[in-house]
């Protein structure tokens, strides 16, 4: 039954997805493409997320927003569990933020040419050598460059079953070598929403916690292995209490 009562609301909402691409991405490659860093291109993005987050239905809670310096570039790193990370980060987080989007999302018409337009990073996955890893710091430079923050799930993929996954070393070996500060942010409620593998979405509550930033200049190789295993510690205790949060019924994660 549950799922018999998610149909409107699925189909809805992509519907308002897909639209929202095809319009607002038309959009993001007219304006980033002569002007990427122009704040019209962050009020798209924005307008683009909130076309799949209100038919949804996700009620979005942010705490710890005060943590974010808006004049700062950072190294986002956060817990993945569904397709909607995305757009929630793109809303929570207060600083234009880019991320690493797999080489297959490229190949879609439209929306790679906007993926581009607007600066997110091209990764495959399939191959991990040497060009592979160049090619994403050189467009990770370029992020950057334009003052833009970017967005990493230290995990690889998304959670198939709710449960924290081990952190790999690639976003915090890259924070370091740019000298960029760590943003960590915690993500409870969009496996509700939209699970892996499932194309039923539901309307649900999404909770993000973003802590205080993690300075990574000048860290050695040993201090940033102790950074992951520090991020994915507090990630990881900062999800499992927002579970007990809402088992319980009480409104706040915070410590």
């Amino acid at each position: 039954m549950r799922n018999l009562a998610a149909i409107p609301r699925t189909l809805l909402t992509l519907l308002s997805g897909v639209v929202a691409t095809i319009v607002l991405g038309t959009a993001a490659i007219a304006v980033g493409h002569f002007r990427p860093t122009s704040p019209i291109v962050q009020r798209i993005i924005e307008l683009w997320s909130k076309a799949w987050l209100a038919p949804a239905g996700v009620r979005l809670e942010i705490e710890g927003s005060e943590n974010v310096d808006p004049n700062e570039s950072y190294v986002v790193v956060a817990n993945h569990l569904s397709n909607m990370d995305v757009m929630v980060c793109f809303t929570a987080v207060p600083v234009p933020i880019r991320y690493l989007a797999k080489k297959e999302l490229f190949s879609v018409p439209l929306l790679a040419q906007a993926m581009r337009a607007v600066g997110m990073v091209e990764v495959d996955r399939q191959h991990r050598g040497t060009a592979t890893i160049e090619s994403v710091n050189r467009q990770s430079r370029h992020v950057i460059e334009r003052g833009h923050s970017l967005i990493i799930y230290p995990e690889g993929t998304r959670s198939r079953s709710g449960e924290p996954q081990p952190f790999k070393k690639g976003a915090f070996t890259m924070a370091a070598a740019a000298g960029m500060p760590l943003l960590p942010l915690t993500i409870h409620g969009t496996r509700e929403v939209w699970a892996p593998a499932s194309p039923w979405i539901h309307p649900g509550t999404v909770r993000v916690v973003i802590d205080p930033p993690v300075p990574t200049a000048d860290a050695t190789k040993t201090e940033v292995a102790e950074l992951r295993a520090r991020m994915e510690g507090q990630i990881h205790g900062r999800y499992r209490a927002l579970q007990v949060t809402v088992r319980d019924g009480h409104g706040s994660a915070g410590t």
